[in-house]
């Protein structure tokens, strides 16, 4: 049964990387599992989307999820949790679009896999990879007896064996995956690259030119010396609007209202942890009382010294069982711990200080320094003064600002001579002379003796939450809020009245999860994709622990950004051409040398050569990505000086020193086969995209999840 595990690896990859190539993989269920719009689920209520000019209904939606989930589980023995679901859906939705958008492209050009074809792909002459890999022999080569041993056993299994089951489903894949793979290879028949093609890749990577360039950055002419109108802004949008494609969004603003433990919720639970103190010191069942007690779900603990909480560490002289410490705050929860047994393991700790003296050089001359100055350093605390003010003074490690503490650490923590000297000391206090290490040279204060001591514990934990009290209190506030409100100005005034803080949120699609530093907020954009309009306020939403009321603000259908939403974006666009035609104007008919003309712009100009510039590159030094300007370097004559013109981020004019053209050779196969590559690499998602496309695919599943 080796290959069973293997199968669990391979769906589990399966599953969790579902992209285009595993999509097809994925049809395994018939026409009675994908309800259709006549089906008994039809009807407009229930539309998810439409997909290749057919409409998904909820039903069908549903049915594909729980595809997706039965082989999730198949592959990780436990079905997707809540967090996990997002995911799965996604899949479900991809599998849609692969029999709704891919598939039937299979049937147009006739991709088919036969049982003979697919019976060679398990047992024949063609068998997958995946099954080759899975049975191999001890030297690595492919065994056939032991994929014929695994059949049978298969077949011997009855139909609702789970091992079986994850066979069918890996058998099932194996069809729809081959008619993939014909289906993308029908299409890298059609990548051809043509010999002028090839040649002239051959020229873009070994042609050179020599150039001279002066760059003027816009940043040379100031934004205060420029004037951009709206008109000029708008110009510059309306010319360049195929750089502002949108897909629908919508923005909101919001406030909150923050679900939070009061001092009275605190009190009552470290009160109620109290009332437990007597019978837990009492009772000798100690982890079924402190399980049945706690919040959490470690009720005994076993501790070393080195792991001991600081509440205990603090009193360790006068631990022993049946004391009880706490209740006490930690990370959020109220704590009562009872020591249950104290022993002894084979491990021991020490505690210790430190002060490191690090050499400047590893020089004898740099050594002998630094060790003079670590006598110097342990002579004046055993004079009296406070180990901690001299390890915050002279230390070189990261415990200088801890006074030099390293903590309780177990033997072999430390480098060989730190860990002999400490846990060769038998009693607390400073170590008489330096130690030297290859990091330097250590004063060692002992804190603790090497200690083996274990402390059994039982723990009752519980965590401050806010009551019930303290959450209607928070729901009233919010309710309050948005009573009867409505309209963008209203919302914000209300706000300001009420001192709360207006959130906004720009751009949101339908399928985003995330708001701001509200995380997980899905049931927020659901809203707002479902029930909102313009001005319309939220109900109260409960989101990660904080209640929301929320307003939308602004809708942008799928097309293009309208002007307002993007003119922050396009102002300096706009600006840069303003200065690019000052900048020119500068320039032009100008035939001094080049670095007499970047005088008139200071520091900022900058003039600069290349000896080995190719067309292949798309940038240039000084200047950086710029193909335009490239372009323009391989299009002057050797000598020629180019008009200065606006290249991506500033002014340029360059002169062409010179131009070394590859002489033509025979055979341009190399970059024939380059280009070919290249194509091939791009067409599997090309085909995807390009099928997805034309599906016009209109995903609406934001109405229901």
């Amino acid at each position: 049964m080796a290959f069973i595990g293997t199968l669990r690896n391979k769906l589990t990859k399966f599953v969790v990387g579902f992209v285009f190539v595993a999509m097809a993989a994925f049809i395994v269920g018939s026409d009675l599992l994908t309800p259709g719009q006549n089906s008994i689920f039809g009807g407009q209520d229930n539309v998810v989307g439409i997909i290749g000019g057919r409409e998904i209904s909820l039903e069908e939606f549903q049915f594909a999820i729980q595809e997706v989930e039965t082989s999730y589980a198949l592959s990780l023995n436990r079905r997707p949790t809540e967090t996990e679901m997002p995911a799965v859906r996604n899949q479900a939705w991809d599998l849609l679009i692969a029999r709704n958008s891919v598939m039937p492209e299979y049937e147009k050009v006739g991709v088919m896999v036969g049982e003979d074809e697919l019976l060679d792909l398990i047992q024949g002459k063609n068998i997958d990879e995946g099954i080759k890999s899975s049975f191999r022999d001890s030297l690595g080569r492919f065994d056939r007896a032991q994929l014929n041993n695994f059949l049978l056993n298969m077949k011997s299994l009855p139909k609702g064996h789970q091992n079986r089951v994850q066979w069918d489903v890996y058998q099932n894949n194996l069809t729809p995956a081959r008619e993939r793979l014909k289906y993308e290879n029908l299409m890298l028949k059609t990548n051809y690259i043509t010999q002028a093609e090839a040649e002239r890749e051959y020229h873009a990577q070994t042609d050179v030119a020599e150039i001279k360039l002066l760059y003027v950055p816009y940043y040379a002419v100031s934004d205060s010396s420029i004037t951009v109108s709206e008109a000029d802004l708008k110009n510059y949008y309306n010319k360049n609007k195929q750089k502002y494609k949108s897909e629908q969004n919508r923005s909101l603003s919001y406030v909150t209202f923050p679900v939070v433990a009061s001092a009275e919720d605190s009190a009552s639970i470290k009160k109620s942890l109290n009332d437990l103190v007597d019978g837990f010191k009492s009772t000798t069942e100690d982890s079924l009382f402190a399980l049945n007690n706690s919040s959490g779900d470690n009720a005994f603990k076993t501790y070393n010294v080195s792991t001991l909480p600081d509440n205990f560490s603090s009193q360790l002289d006068q631990l022993k069982p049946g004391v009880v410490v706490g209740p006490y705050l930690e990370s959020g929860f109220y704590k009562l711990v009872k020591m249950v047994k104290i022993s002894t393991d084979t491990a021991y700790y020490v505690r210790a200080s430190n002060i490191l003296i690090a050499w400047d050089d590893p020089s004898d001359a740099g050594k002998k320094k630094a060790k003079e100055k670590a006598r110097q350093v342990l002579n004046e605390i055993k004079a009296g003064a406070s180990f901690a003010s001299k390890a915050f003074e002279y230390n070189t490690d990261a415990t200088k600002t801890k006074g030099g503490d390293l903590g309780w650490f177990a033997k072999g923590a430390m480098v060989k001579p730190f860990d002999k000297a400490v846990f060769g000391a038998t009693k607390k206090g400073l170590i008489n002379d330096i130690i030297e290490t290859d990091y330097g040279y250590h004063i060692i204060d002992v804190t603790g003796t090497k200690n083996n001591t274990t402390y059994s514990v039982a723990v009752i934990e519980d965590e401050i939450t806010p009551s019930d009290a303290t959450r209607n209190e928070a729901f009233r506030k919010a309710d309050a809020f948005a009573n009867g409100l409505k309209g963008v100005n209203a919302f914000k005034d209300k706000a300001k009245q009420n001192n709360l803080s207006v959130f906004d949120a720009k751009s949101l699609g339908t399928s985003d999860r995330r708001v701001n530093n509200l995380g997980d907020a899905r049931g927020l954009i659901t809203w707002l994709f479902r029930d909102a309009a313009i001005g319309k306020v939220s109900e109260v939403l409960d989101v990660n622990e904080t209640y929301v009321v929320a307003i939308m603000t602004e809708e942008v259908e799928k097309g293009f950004k309208p002007f307002d939403q993007v003119k922050e974006e396009v102002t300096p666009l706009a600006k840069n051409e303003v200065k690019a035609k000052q900048i020119i104007e500068k320039l032009k008919g100008k035939t001094e040398d080049l670095e007499t003309l970047a005088q008139q712009f200071g520091r900022d100009a900058v003039v600069n050569s290349s000896s080995d510039l190719k067309f292949s590159s798309n940038s240039m030094v000084s200047v950086g990505l710029d193909p335009v300007a490239v372009g323009k370097a391989f299009s002057l004559e050797s000598g020629k000086r180019s008009a200065p013109f606006a290249g991506e981020n500033g002014v340029l004019v360059i002169e062409s020193k010179n131009k070394t053209i590859a002489p033509s050779v025979a055979d341009y196969s190399v970059y024939k086969s380059q280009l070919t590559q290249a194509a091939n690499g791009r067409s599997s998602y090309t085909i995807a995209e390009a099928l997805k496309d034309a599906a016009k695919i209109d995903d609406r599943r934001y109405k229901f999840f």
